[in-house]
């Protein structure tokens, strides 16, 4: 899209001594209020490089600047802001938007490029609850905005299946499980299982060494843990996949914690060859002063690895296996320094491809101000959660379109769609309060809201006389200011688009959504879309463009687009 490059252009020429144009183009903004212009760029930087002020400057470069582009070019202040030529520029985006379709915004960026994806990584043997879903929609969103700039995404499921805490379990059927209860209801029996075993804990410390040497016996092969450890595994996994399938997810690898199990010794191995392994209290360990880290714990003092071990050698695994560009785990804010350790260890193992981990962290779920807790028995299940506002979907859209063909098909997008964008509109690294009620509002700035707007605009290219939106002209029209609105929300789109990647915020896109919604539903309330005037098939194709630009932004979330509601 060329406005904005022409803007940096036109800024470059006089300001070539002292700017880059890619300084220009980070600085030059959309005006809160559209009366002020379509583009301003602030003249504070230059004050301080030009020992003026900024009003002055703006002032001087305005009569500079040459109107091939724009209508009318001002000095507001400290500000020079822009207004575009409607007709050519609309009918520049509008055109545009029609002939590439879906892939509208699509990019090169990544091309040759491969990303890894960790996302989601629930623990076996406990429940999928609300606590889960961030890290799942988020890295869903990544992965779908990497493929629209043209990365090879490799979307990764780094299942919690290895580790002390299975121990922990094994320890706990072998006290108070009954096979049959775990079979009837494995997950729950299971989750109670683990539960009571902390519980327990508390008054008898005993129990937490029996979980290590359980572990350690499943590390060395013991066939009784291995077996347990199987079957509470295949019986998660039935579970999960019908929540993925219900989210509409899917992973290229399911590859776990215990995957790397005969990966980690090469690791240990390296880390002594390059003299980076030292003894400290039995164990072994690499310091990281250098990097102001705590020390990184390889293998504690019986031997057995844990969660570093793993995350070291996966790492290596994967850049051998994938190359990639860049890797990108999605996993809480409580997780940072762990990362950061994975990181500096690798370093000093010589691997300067670690600067291309990034630990994607984001905020929690709380439930009454509380962080949800597995471990105290304390979770909202998100197959509940999901089930219910589906069903409440399906019993509003029967009350308002009672006649709708597909209503349970159509409840399952508006349901699941609630969800993720209750979360997605959200910045990541914020918490969340659960509330149904929030989650479940059919207005406003919700999923539901976003998904009507596209279903109204559908609608009207049902209802309309001409089906032919390419052939527009706007040689005799001008472009209302309800319209123009929407066709400067369309042109940042593919803007939009990259700043959610690079910046790793799919909200980026939620917000995007919410903006165009509102402008288009202004535009239909004011605007006789359906008049049959030489402006009709102009409109018409604007309503195309957006209903393209909605679906394509709601599937980047995750979100299917339902036409009718």
């Amino acid at each position: 899209m060329e406005l904005k490059n022409h803007f940096a252009n036109e800024l470059h020429q006089h300001l070539r001594e002292h700017m880059t144009k890619k300084d220009i183009e980070q600085l030059i903004e959309i005006p809160k209020k559209p009366e002020l212009g379509d583009l301003a760029f602030p003249c504070f930087t230059l004050a301080k490089i030009l020992k003026k002020p900024p009003a002055k400057i703006a002032e001087e470069i305005t009569f500079q600047i040459s109107n091939n582009y724009f209508s009318k070019v001002v000095a507001v202040g400290p500000y020079i802001n822009v207004f575009a030529k409607r007709k050519p520029f609309t009918s520049k985006v509008i055109h545009e938007i029609l002939n590439k379709n879906l892939s509208y915004g699509d990019d090169k960026i990544g091309h040759n490029k491969t990303i890894i994806v960790e996302f989601s990584s629930p623990n076996i043997a406990k429940p999928f609850s609300m606590g889960h879903l961030r890290s799942t929609v988020i890295g869903n969103a990544l992965g779908k905005l990497a493929q629209k700039l043209g990365y090879k995404t490799v979307k990764i499921n780094h299942l919690g299946d290895w580790g002390t805490q299975f121990g922990k379990l094994i320890t706990a059927y072998l006290l108070w499980g009954n096979e049959e209860e775990v079979k009837e209801n494995p997950i729950e029996e299971l989750f109670k299982l683990y539960t009571k075993f902390h519980h327990e804990s508390e008054t008898y410390p005993c129990l937490n060494e029996e979980g290590r040497k359980w572990f350690k016996k499943l590390e060395d092969g013991d066939i009784k843990a291995l077996g347990l450890w199987k079957w509470f595994k295949n019986e998660s996994l039935k579970k999960f996949k019908k929540i993925y399938s219900l989210l509409g997810i899917q992973f290229d690898s399911w590859a776990g914690e215990s995957f790397y199990t005969d990966k980690m010794e090469d690791v240990i191995q390296e880390l002594k060859d390059k003299g980076l392994l030292q003894t400290s209290d039995h164990a072994e360990v690499v310091f990281l002063e250098d990097y102001n880290l705590p020390p990184c714990l390889v293998k504690k003092s019986d031997g057995a690895t844990l969660y570093a071990t793993r995350d070291l050698a996966t790492a290596i695994y994967r850049k051998n296996t994938y190359n990639f560009t860049k890797a990108l785990y999605i996993v809480g804010h409580e997780q940072s320094v762990h990362f950061q350790q994975i990181k500096a260890v690798l370093n000093e193992m010589g691997h300067e491809w670690a600067q291309e981990i990034h630990h994607i962290p984001f905020g929690l779920y709380l439930q009454e101000g509380k962080k949800m807790s597995t471990r105290k028995g304390r979770v909202i299940l998100l197959e509940d959660v999901i089930e219910e506002v589906i069903q409440l979907a399906e019993e509003n859209i029967s009350e308002k379109n009672p006649e709708l063909q597909n209503k349970t098909e159509v409840a399952k997008m508006v349901g699941v769609g609630a969800v993720i964008f209750h979360d997605l509109k959200n910045f990541r690294m914020n918490n969340i309060e659960f509330s149904l009620k929030d989650m479940l509002t059919f207005e406003g700035d919700t999923g539901p809201y976003v998904q009507y707007t596209h279903a109204r605009a559908c609608s009207i290219l049902r209802k309309a006389p001409i089906h032919d939106t390419n052939k527009f002209t706007l040689e005799n029209l001008n472009i209302d200011d309800y319209s123009w609105e929407i066709v400067k929300q369309l042109y940042v789109f593919p803007e939009k688009i990259k700043q959610a990647f690079d910046r790793f915020d799919p909200s980026i896109i939620a917000k995007y959504l919410l903006t165009l919604a509102q402008h288009f539903n202004k535009f239909y309330g004011q605007v006789k879309i359906l008049e049959k005037n030489e402006g009709l098939v102009f409109r018409l194709a604007l309503v195309k463009a957006v209903t393209i630009v909605l679906k394509e932004g709601l599937n980047l979330l995750g979100i299917q687009a339902p036409e009718e509601m």
